[in-house]
């Protein structure tokens, strides 16, 4: 009977700490949001890829106004969950989104292609809605996770870019190619630009920045319709 009382208590212990968990992680950013006294040119929403490259090269984003609000293993999921606190709170110009690694990685599980995609189009309507123009990333080249090896990843890579491709070009959104920048010919990332595979080193984000700065800096692609053989389609004025 004490061996059940304690493993009850224990469970609603356990429960009391599950229920207090920041899971998406507001409190993050919460503090440096409030900080901001300046207008904001483009919040970079993402991971640690997008965590990591503010921290290693501050001077980047300082010159150009640009706020980092990454974090470390977050899903498109998570990022569309804190998308009000750390993006349109913020009201940037513009914001950068570089979401689907740790959707493939299945970080909280399995997640279909459609799906992220879906996440990461809902951040596109809140931004648009709230006259954020946004731009996309594709994710970045790796041929495996180094915490997820069973896990399929290049190929599925190349796959979930082309649909954010198409998403982006069907919807006058500026697309930001990284991935056939980066890879190597196994389509990972090439070696000389990571140290895991993953995780970019300075060396590589000097490159996304030279990829990354024209498309921020240009007006953003327009949807114009036309009609081909009676039938309405859509061609775009970069």
């Amino acid at each position: 009977m004490k061996k059940i009382f304690l493993c009850l208590l224990t469970s609603l212990c356990l429960s009391g700490v599950s229920a207090q968990r920041d899971w998406a992680q507001f409190a993050k950013y919460e503090a440096a949001n409030r900080r901001i006294d300046y207008p904001v040119k483009a919040v970079f929403m993402g991971n640690s890829i997008t965590d990591n490259w503010a921290l290693m090269d501050s001077v980047f984003f300082a010159e150009h106004r640009f706020v980092g609000r990454g974090i470390s293993g977050q899903t498109s999921a998570e990022m569309l969950v804190r998308f009000r606190q750390d993006v349109i709170g913020l009201s940037p110009e513009a914001v950068v989104i570089m979401a689907g690694t740790n959707d493939l990685a299945q970080n909280n599980g399995y997640i279909a292609l459609e799906n992220i995609l879906g996440n990461i189009a809902s951040m596109c309507e809140l931004a648009k809605l709230h006259k954020i123009r946004p731009i996309l990333c594709s994710v970045l080249p790796a041929y495996r996770f180094g915490w997820r090896q069973e896990v399929p990843a290049a190929d599925r890579i190349i796959e979930l870019n082309g649909m954010i491709e198409r998403y982006a070009r069907e919807n006058g959104i500026s697309y930001v190619n990284y991935h056939s920048a980066l890879k190597d010919g196994r389509n990972g990332l090439l070696e000389k630009y990571s140290g895991d595979g993953v995780h970019p080193n300075p060396e590589c984000y000097k490159i996304m920045e030279a990829i990354v700065l024209p498309v921020i800096d240009k007006k953003p692609a327009k949807k114009v319709a036309v009609r081909t053989g009676g039938a309405k389609k859509h061609s775009w004025d970069r």
